[in-house]
């Protein structure tokens, strides 16, 4: 597997033009859309603070892997949100890191509807494991001779409408097509990633709430990805459901479970099986997902959250 890697690698990087590596997918969206909008940010009128995991495609060598950790709320003037959001990833031979502070403003559209507006600024960091040069031999090929290990600024924007039944956002977390290679042969740039993302929440009865939820994420020359989720929510405490993704022509299908432990404590669990030619090497893919909520903030909460 890893001598596959590697030529994909060559590949990859003796092309003329190539793009790096995509944005670190979830599918617990819906309760981490901060990392994606930073309109998100303070919408929850709560102190929050999100951490997740995700192993993605367990038994298969290089298989992506992902942790994330943001933290918002929003500021006395509640029209003002503040949050920094952290992303690691690991995928083969690739490591990204991201670091980034997010703002939001929140306007009244009507007595119901809330638009926000949200900025994102930080920095990402990029390297190439010391292993992929080590494993092969460097004089055969002039494009490893400099490694790829570089901080790089960026910017992204983002906006959120949004009531206590539905919301509907839009967003590119980074905005600037950074080149991570020194060598001007050929270029190696960031992807630029649009966000669309929506749901709305059914009362079926005074016990169970359905919300159906999508996210949409485009990235040129990359087939649309498309992530589809029912999930029934049970005497405000517990929720159940399912999730259906298209990405080109690979499908996964996931089983989500979300309990809310305490008022202030939420855990949530993932399991995804792919489809195609991939899944004769993987088990599948998990996803753990924690919320806290600091109760001194409870007081602002004017209605549950469902998103």
């Amino acid at each position: 597997m890893k001598r596959l890697i590697i030529i994909i690698g060559l590949f990859i990087f003796g092309l003329e033009y190539s793009e790096a590596q995509q944005l670190p997918q979830f599918t617990q969206y819906m309760y981490n859309t901060i990392s994606i909008n930073p309109a998100y940010a303070g919408s929850r009128e709560a102190l929050s603070i999100v951490g997740l995991n995700r192993n993605q495609w367990v038994g298969f060598d290089g298989g992506p892997q992902t942790q994330t950790l943001s933290i918002h709320s929003p500021l006395r003037n509640e029209k003002i949100g503040l949050g920094l959001s952290l992303i690691n990833d690991e995928s083969g031979y690739e490591k990204l890191t991201l670091v980034y502070g997010d703002f939001s403003y929140t306007i009244q559209g009507s007595e119901e509807l809330k638009i926000s507006f949200g900025l994102k600024a930080g920095m990402t960091y990029y390297k190439l494991d010391d292993e992929l040069y080590t494993s092969i031999d460097v004089t055969q090929d002039p494009f490893f001779e400099d490694k790829i290990d570089r901080w790089d600024s960026n910017f992204g924007a983002g906006i959120l409408l949004h009531t206590n039944k539905w919301y509907f956002g839009v967003s590119s977390p980074r905005l600037i097509n950074h080149d991570l290679n020194k060598d001007k042969e050929y270029k190696s740039l960031e992807r630029v990633h649009y966000y669309a993302l929506g749901g709305y929440v059914f009362d079926l009865n005074s016990t169970i709430k359905f919300k159906p939820s999508f996210m949409v994420k485009y990235l040129k020359g990359v087939p649309l990805s498309t992530d589809v989720t029912a999930n029934f929510l049970f005497n405000e405490k517990f929720w159940l459901g399912a999730s259906y993704r298209i990405n080109g022509e690979q499908r996964d299908f996931g089983a989500l479970a979300d309990f809310q432990v305490t008022d202030q404590f939420r855990i949530g669990y993932t399991y995804e099986i792919p489809t195609g030619d991939i899944r004769t090497y993987t088990s599948g893919s998990h996803e753990i997902l924690l919320m806290y909520e600091f109760r001194f903030m409870k007081n602002k909460q004017k209605s549950p959250r469902y998103f």
